[in-house]
């Protein structure tokens, strides 16, 4: 039987006596953390002594396992995320801005598409836009400058109904280019019986009108001596032109105003290839 000092002492240090019995003591840490308890499965299996149980239990492989996950878990917790992911968690300003510049050009173009059916708001001036459009399209402009150039009598008129010709040929090449390479479907409201299509027609950037407008009226005020308010008149149906492509929900606005763009800097490229009858004579008598 201890003495009365030998049990004081074992209080103030923490110890226990060991469960076997046998008259030895066991310290104890007063700074660690109570055991976890043991599972009633694992004590019925290891039997009745709760301190064999547990010491087993935290050898066993599954609470290895659970340290090892947590630890790994604990670790990863201050990895940063993959680089796709903070680039969707946090777009740039560049991509804001197209996206909001997207759906206003899509929003805007829905409102002012009146005339895109009969039964839209300005249904009834349905036929009056395509008409224009008509006017605006690549057949008459073609048909109409090769017929011109076969009437013309002086070497003037000729020079000047040649690059015509030629710029809108150029014109047709590079608007189908570009529609193919961009790609952008026409608006959702569009009803497709435009006049003469081909199968790049299909596609909407940039408008092919609007291109051929701008073009064709700077040349026309470029190279033909006209008056006053035919010059304003040229502006008006150029203008017109781009802004029935809208109306009748064929493009969408951004379509038409990157094809005034692209139209007024075309008439510079065909300037520079600006071709006389004496060089088409001479590149003709080169073939033969």
């Amino acid at each position: 039987m201890p003495s009365p000092k030998a049990r004081s002492g074992s209080g103030r240090s923490g110890s226990v006596p060991c469960p076997g019995g046998n008259g030895r003591y066991e310290f104890i840490s007063l700074n660690r953390t109570p055991p976890s308890p043991v599972p009633p499965q694992l004590l019925q299996r290891q039997g009745s002594d709760p301190t064999t149980a547990r010491l087993r239990a935290s050898e066993s492989p599954v609470r290895r396992r659970g340290s090892g996950s947590s630890n790994s878990s604990t670790g990863g917790g201050g990895q940063q995320l993959p680089e796709e992911d903070c680039m969707r968690l946090n777009p740039s300003f560049f991509g804001i801005a197209l996206s909001s510049l997207l759906a206003i050009d899509l929003w805007l173009s829905k409102r002012l598409g009146v005339c895109a059916c009969e039964d839209s708001s300005w249904g009834s001036v349905r036929p009056l836009m395509k008409l224009i459009e008509v006017s605006g399209h690549g057949i008459p402009w073609l048909a109409g400058a090769a017929y011109c150039l076969y009437k013309s009598d002086s070497p003037a008129g000729q020079e000047v109904m040649l690059n015509l010709l030629m710029a809108l040929v150029l014109d047709v090449i590079l608007v189908g280019v570009l529609k193919a390479v961009v790609r952008r479907r026409r608006p959702a409201h569009n009803r497709m019986d435009m006049f003469a299509t081909f199968s790049v027609d299909s596609y909407s950037f940039p408008s092919g009108h609007a291109t051929r407008a701008a073009m064709c009226a700077r040349f026309l005020l470029t190279h033909l001596v006209l008056a006053a308010p035919l010059r304003v008149l040229v502006l008006l149906w150029a203008t017109i032109v781009g802004f029935s492509r809208v109306l009748l929900g064929r493009h969408n606005v951004t379509d038409v105003a990157f094809g005034f763009f692209m139209g007024y800097w075309q008439y510079n490229l065909v300037e520079m290839l600006w071709l006389s009858p004496v060089m088409l004579q001479s590149a003709i008598g080169q073939l033969h």
